[in-house]
């Protein structure tokens, strides 16, 4: 199962992603064997392109160790473990390298994601990867733009072709809500160093729903969270996901 999850910042991305995370943990996992139907662990989902949260998080063990990291990371208490896998300073040190770095690293951090040796794992999920980076590096970071170098218009479709090559049954996931409930989550809940802006919350919304219709991936699924819950959400993305693969 390899699915790509994306969505304007606040629409339920890393939390639909997370439970979908360990789901497939108890629901791919032979216990009887002890052996993971096609190696699918915590760690199969990949939720690190926002700037400055560029690195995946592994997911602590040990009570004393959890301890300690929730106390770096506040995030972490609320469970936002897709903003842990940098500490302050150095999500810092990331927020100042210059827009033309900022946009080499990322180029290089999608075309890692991408190599076969790592795209045709069986398992995997990823938030937000390419389309997420190319609608937020034009918008905040100033790199990637139309007609500039690695624009990102086109970088978004090439990345895709590639992905076809390798793995054509991948599934690219939509997660909408209302740009009312956005707001909403954006003041009741706001994430560490978040880069979505109040004033752009509808045309990030427009434009994610613009490069969803633009992709080329053919297996497509859309999941509006504006008012159900977290469970009820869940519950019909497995639902969807039963018209693509055997769960």
């Amino acid at each position: 199962m390899r699915l790509i999850i994306i969505g304007c910042e606040y629409s339920g991305t890393t939390t639909l992603s997370f439970e979908l995370a360990k789901w497939g943990k108890k629901n791919f996992i032979d216990t009887k064997k002890e052996q993971s139907k096609g190696q699918w662990n915590l760690n199969a989902f990949h939720d690190h392109w926002k700037i400055p949260h560029l690195n995946n998080f592994v997911v602590p063990s040990s009570t004393n160790e959890e301890k300690s990291i929730i106390s770096e990371f506040p995030d972490a208490a609320r469970g936002d473990w897709s903003r842990t896998g940098l500490t302050e300073e150095e999500q810092n040190m990331v927020l100042e390298l210059s827009p033309r770095l900022k946009e080499m690293f990322q180029r290089y951090h999608l075309e890692y994601h991408l190599q076969k040796a790592f795209y045709r794992n069986e398992h995997h999920i990823m938030v937000g990867a390419h389309i997420e980076e190319g609608i937020y590096a034009p918008l905040y970071f100033r790199y990637g733009g139309p007609g500039e170098y690695a624009d990102r218009n086109i970088t978004m479709r090439n990345y895709e072709k590639q992905i076809l090559e390798i793995a054509p049954d991948t599934i690219l996931i939509l997660v909408k809500a209302s740009p009312q409930i956005i707001k909403k989550r954006m003041f009741e809940f706001p994430h560490n160093k978040s880069l979505l802006k109040e004033k752009d919350i509808e045309y990030v919304l427009d434009r994610f729903e613009e490069e969803y219709n633009k992709s080329l991936i053919k297996h497509k699924i859309t999941i509006n969270t504006t008012i159900n819950s977290i469970n009820e959400s869940f519950e019909e993305l497995i639902n969807k996901l039963k018209n693509y693969i055997p769960l």
